[in-house]
């Protein structure tokens, strides 16, 4: 059974590949993703598809690993995101902590920076 570092990578690997079975196949079918600390964002395989297919449209997607802390089954990974806002092209800082049981990601809780656009 992959270790918990194993099974976020993974996630990770899957994220910037826009790779949306490879993702899936990372969480439980009932997952659930939060916005820190408990605002439920999408539960299940089908919400966390529909969510991660809107943001796996943006043609400049890709999340930079810059720390990652694992404490037994909590990941807890510092990013930087190249994302493709309404407003332009940009970066948010993020903080991600994953909770991994038996071998797939049960949650996720997300804790979003500010969004910083490119310079024109």
């Amino acid at each position: 059974m992959p270790s918990p570092e194993q099974v976020v990578q993974a996630q990770l690997d899957a994220y910037n590949a826009r790779d949306l079975d490879a993702l899936l196949a990372t969480y439980t079918a009932d997952a659930c993703m939060y916005a820190y600390p408990a605002t439920l964002v999408a539960q299940g395989h089908a919400a966390i598809r529909e969510r991660m297919r809107l943001r796996f449209a943006e043609p400049d997607l890709h999340a930079e690993l810059r720390r990652r802390v694992v404490l037994g089954e909590v990941v807890i990974d510092d990013e930087i995101v190249t994302r493709n806002f309404p407003e332009g092209r940009g970066t948010q800082a993020m903080t991600m902590i994953y909770r991994v049981a038996d071998g797939r990601i049960v949650d996720a809780s997300v804790i979003a920076g500010t969004p910083v656009l490119d310079e024109r």
